[in-house]
């Protein structure tokens, strides 16, 4: 009877073991998840911080060269007389 009670306890403890284990595996599966999307979206925050600064850019030297343009053509006009 005692060998039975000692198995059964044992048991138990075995069970109870793996029980902790298990939850301690959902919370760093938890964590882990949660890292991951931050990553995911600081990743995502600078790609569109970068698309928003190259289209400044973009726009910037469109705006030169626009310039530019009429400042040749006014040199040019400049030039023809």
């Amino acid at each position: 009877m005692k060998k039975i009670i000692i198995a059964v306890a044992v048991a138990g403890l075995a069970l109870s073991a793996c029980a902790k284990k298990t939850e301690t595996n959902t919370v760093t599966n938890e964590t882990t998840t949660s890292v991951e999307t931050t990553t995911d979206t600081n990743a995502a925050l600078d790609n569109a911080g970068m698309a928003a600064d190259n289209a400044l850019d973009a726009a910037g030297n469109a705006t030169s060269n626009g310039a530019n343009a009429v400042s040749n053509a006014a040199d040019n006009a400049t030039n023809a007389m």
